[in-house]
């Protein structure tokens, strides 16, 4: 039963080698070419495109390829994607450099050319929730038999993390030696320091929301549950109302989900669910605090050293089908919450909380400089080497 279920996945596989092998009998490698790929979006976003500009700007002589298409689980959506990694099988064959910000099948299916680079930029900071290989036996993660037809995170040439203490973790989740992990940042994070961002975007949002005038800014900005692609609808976890009537006079709350989650939440004058008028970097910078539960966002939002709060409503669950690679209790810069009244009485007293912020920042950024991305793109395309030793160098807290 099992391998009547991978009987798709394993043509899809043989189909997608066969067109890389014709690919690469009859087009060469361009050496000036440069794909950038996501399933993630259907469009250049986060460190892709942290990359990506500063590419057009500093490497003006390269080809650029781009392969953006969201994956929809639908029937339809699957028969369309097996389309588009057919083109993605050719630039594969044919590009120097070919940069991922998260799983790619085409890439885990094919033996590459020598010459190619396979890049990852992986679209999270830190490493809280397991992933990749680390799942393996876990309800959320690949199955033995599935691995032994798709070796997923494999054949990635480097790989770019925020700090030298979640190389192994990366190394373990990729099957990749640690040599090959660089821990020279995250590019986006790079927007927390471009200069008065924070007060433009604030702008922009009090236009766009006028309700928010006045009022500090509590966002809600939770992981999926489920496994990627497939997922429920989303049903928001505390009472809206009953924070509305404590909180209303003082806050704004914003709902920003996941890009896997799909679900409208209502939640009347009390604030907003903001999907695609700005990005959950802008977001953050406006964030005055921040309530999650086990998206690595809160990586992200340390930066800013700024007070959050984590409501994880199904941590033992939640644990049973995927789990961390810390102790999530221990690990977590701030109070937890477990019912709509304990996150209100601490939403009261966050401040409380920042104190722990600093130190996981600097456990977990190397760098905190806003320059991740010109480190990634000189070592990728100039091969400029960075010591580790070099890393503590710069550790400027964001104003």
């Amino acid at each position: 039963m099992r391998f009547l279920k991978l009987i798709p996945t394993i043509l899809v596989k043989y189909v997608m080698r066969a067109f890389y092998w014709l690919f690469c009998l009859l087009w060469k490698v361009n050496e000036k070419k440069v794909t950038f790929a996501s399933y993630r979006a259907d469009k250049l976003k986060d460190n892709l495109a942290f990359v990506h500009d500063a590419v057009v700007e500093r490497y003006p002589h390269l080809k650029r390829q781009y392969l953006f298409k969201k994956f929809d689980s639908t029937i339809a959506g699957k028969i369309s994607y097996i389309f588009h990694m057919i083109p993605a099988c050719y630039h594969l064959a044919t590009s120097r450099y070919f940069i991922i910000d998260d799983y790619y099948f085409p890439v885990y299916v094919i033996k590459p050319r020598k010459e190619v680079e396979i890049i990852q930029l992986w679209h999270s900071a830190g490493a809280l929730k397991k992933f990749g290989l680390s799942t393996v036996g876990k309800p959320f993660g690949p199955s033995p038999d599935y691995l032994k037809h798709v070796p997923i995170h494999g054949n990635y040439t480097k790989a770019y993390v925020s700090s030298s203490e979640v190389v192994p973790f990366f190394a373990e989740a990729f099957n990749m030696p640690e040599e090959r992990i660089y821990p020279l940042g995250v590019p986006r994070t790079d927007y927390f320091y471009e200069g008065k961002v924070a007060e433009e975007i604030r702008e922009r949002f009090l236009e766009t929301y006028p309700g928010a005038v006045g009022k500090k800014i509590l966002l809600y900005a939770p992981t999926f549950r489920g496994k990627s692609h497939y997922q429920d609808y989303f049903k928001l976890p505390f009472d809206a109302g009953k924070m509305a009537a404590e909180l209303q006079d003082e806050y704004t709350l914003i709902v920003h989900l996941h890009p896997y989650m799909q679900g409208n939440v209502n939640l009347g004058t009390f604030g907003y669910q903001v999907k695609n008028a700005f990005t959950i970097e802008e977001l953050l910078t406006i964030t005055d605090l921040l309530i999650t539960d086990y998206s690595t966002v809160f990586f992200d939002y340390s930066l800013l050293n700024r007070p959050m709060i984590f409501y994880p409503y199904d941590l033992d669950d939640y644990k049973r089908q995927r789990d961390f690679y810390y102790a999530y209790e221990e690990i977590i810069p701030g109070p937890i919450a477990m019912d709509t009244n304990a996150l209100i009485a601490i939403i009261r007293n966050a401040e409380a909380s920042i104190d722990e912020v600093s130190h996981f920042r600097n456990r977990f950024f190397d760098y905190q400089d806003g320059k991740a991305t010109e480190r990634i793109v000189q070592h990728i395309f100039e091969d400029k080497e960075f010591r580790i030793e070099e890393l503590q160098s710069s550790n400027r807290e964001i104003g």
